[in-house]
């Protein structure tokens, strides 16, 4: 699936949804507060750029389907790094997601033995469920809760499993608990993650070290300096499961602007450590999400 592929997609699904007759209630009519929506993720979930947050993806409320579409490039000190995708919440309740990343290896590919400029590519396939819980509204002692799945799918499995993962396809399981404080203007999140993913799938699943999925964590705590404009950062812990090169946790200090009410664009200061024992990897994020 290809960028402008998911353009039109978006185009036509809003157009769709909102020409619903006059008599039925709107699907499409973007009911909840700017920016409570998330952004989306590099995975496709709705949430931060590294973690999966509570939140379900789209404008809309209980009351219809919404939508979102993402473009994200990430500017490391050797690689390049790029997520585009498309998410659904339905009811404000379930939401079904995909995303294609492309990991450039630029120079450090001949290095590695791959040529120069090799890429590895990911389709992931997303589903998440709310179980209760507001993320804005109702007890502040009550986040949002919900559990997620992700299918990952590496489209470079001859080369992960030479470098010693078990697999090329994996699933990764989520619980997430997301909560804004409103009168603080401060928002926080929690996932359990259990994976056993190497640099997200990337470079396959289960290896040397660790086959199984383990339980990591991802952690996110924002501030709304306006109702359009957010800081904050976000920490997320890693399985090493590969014998060739060690995996490190990953970090991001970000900044979202809601430009318009169904248009965000993120900036992050990003560090995800040693990438296949080039150590240093840290660098630049950029984020454009559209959603209705």
């Amino acid at each position: 699936m290809h960028i402008p592929l998911i353009s039109a997609a978006v185009a036509a699904l809003a157009s769709l949804l909102v020409s619903a007759p006059a008599s039925a209630d709107p699907l499409l009519d973007g009911g909840k507060l700017v920016l409570t929506n998330g952004i989306s993720s590099l995975e496709g979930a709705s949430g931060g750029g590294l973690a999966s947050w509570a939140t379900i993806a789209g404008m809309e409320t209980d009351r219809g389907i919404g939508i979102s579409a993402h473009v994200t490039g990430v500017e490391l000190a050797d690689y390049g790094w790029q997520s585009h995708g498309i998410s659904v919440g339905i009811k404000d309740r379930l939401e079904v997601s995909y995303a294609r990343q492309n990991f450039d290896t630029r120079k450090v590919g001949a290095a590695l033995g791959l040529g120069e400029g090799y890429r590895f590519n990911q389709d992931i396939f997303g589903a998440k469920l709310r179980l209760l819980g507001d993320t804005v509204y109702g007890s502040p002692l009550l986040p949002q809760i919900s559990v997620g799945v992700q299918h990952k799918r590496s489209l470079d499995g001859t080369i992960v499993r030479a470098v010693g993962a078990k697999s090329s396809e994996g699933t990764d399981f989520t619980a997430s608990a997301t909560k804004l404080f409103l009168s603080r203007s401060v928002l926080v999140n929690a996932t359990a993650r259990f994976t056993n993913a190497n640099q997200f799938g990337l470079l396959g699943f289960g290896g040397p070290h660790q086959n199984d999925r383990t339980l990591q964590f991802e952690g996110s705590v924002a501030y709304m300096l306006t109702p359009r404009l957010v800081v904050g950062g976000e920490y997320r812990t890693r399985p090493g499961n590969l014998a060739f090169a060690r995996e490190d946790d990953a970090h991001d200090l970000f900044v979202a602007w809601a430009f318009t009410r169904n248009a965000t664009v993120t900036a992050a200061y990003a560090d995800v450590g040693s990438i296949a024992t080039f150590d240093g990897q840290r660098g630049g994020l950029v984020s454009l999400q559209f959603a209705f």
